[in-house]
């Protein structure tokens, strides 16, 4: 009899749970493209690569080491995922967002999902981090298409086939982040994050019509796990790195070389962010628990 994706899922997370050695951490990170290097900053780590975990997919992408760094950041625990895998590289919706099912089942309640932008929005300038105060689904697909899984409802109230999206991303987590930032000496905008497939770059004209619906951002991840996330009860904070000005913003061309050389050059402000979070947020689980 063939597995489930359930049975995946389960498979995997018990999987991962046993090579944790007893560490069950509330709190997630996913680390966008030429960011992982903020998992060096985990104490006492544990890395299980992602070949080793059953069924999980393996990132083809520069800039995503395919891994798990598990610790403590700042003296929280955390389990931090060094890469993704996206839609564009031939992976199934279901493929893509995996991953952040085995973390619900792994028990994990909050989840800070990073990437890598473009920035449409005036006033933008590269190396910027931004929070999501919501986003934009373009990508012509929702991961939650097909039959519903209640069992994925690890959180009291979740797993329903329709559920509100109207805080997709957590007022109160981007208010500790608004508090983090401001300790480490920067204050962060907010945006709205808009999510095309790719893997192509945009075309100017399709960075107006995004512009017009409101967008501020634009990438090609981040939208899929947020959502299999809030169906299973997992809070969300979004940070992006403006890592380039979108397509018709600037006289270069867009390159993904320019993405992960931004990235690497905010890594260290992200991870001195995410120290700073972490701590705040593992409080905040703890006081609504």
């Amino acid at each position: 009899m063939s597995m489930t994706y359930y049975d995946r899922v389960a498979e995997a997370a018990a999987s991962l749970k046993g090579r944790l050695c007893g560490v069950t951490p509330q709190i997630a990170i996913v680390l966008g493209s030429g960011l992982g290097a903020v998992a060096a900053a985990v104490e006492q780590p544990l890395i299980v690569p992602y070949g080793e975990i059953p069924h999980f997919p393996q990132s083809t992408v520069e800039g995503h080491t395919g891994r798990i760094v598990a610790g403590r950041l700042n003296g929280a625990p955390v389990v931090v995922l060094q890469g993704r895998v996206h839609f564009y590289e031939g992976y199934t919706p279901e493929q893509v967002t995996f991953p952040m099912r085995v973390l619900g089942a792994l028990g994990v309640r909050a989840v800070v999902l990073t990437n890598a932008a473009g920035g449409i929005a005036e006033g933008y300038r590269q190396g910027q981090l931004v929070l999501l105060a919501d986003h934009i689904n373009q990508m012509g697909w929702n991961p939650l298409c097909g039959p519903n899984e209640p069992r994925f409802g690890f959180c009291k109230g979740a797993g329903l086939r329709f559920f509100d999206m109207t805080e997709a991303y957590s007022k109160a987590l981007r208010a500790l982040a608004h508090d983090a930032a401001g300790e480490e000496g920067f204050s962060l905008a907010e945006g709205i994050y808009l999510a095309t497939p790719g893997p192509s770059f945009e075309t100017p004209a399709e960075v107006r019509a995004f512009r017009t619906l409101g967008a501020t951002l634009v990438g090609m991840s981040t939208v899929p796990e947020t959502i299999v996330a809030r169906h299973m009860g997992v809070e969300v904070l979004g940070i992006s790195c403006v890592t380039n000005l979108a397509a018709g913003l600037s006289a270069a061309p867009l390159s993904h070389e320019e993405v992960s050389e931004t990235g690497r050059q905010v890594e260290r402000q992200l991870a001195a962010l995410l120290s700073r979070l972490a701590p705040k947020i593992a409080a905040h689980l703890e006081a609504t628990a």
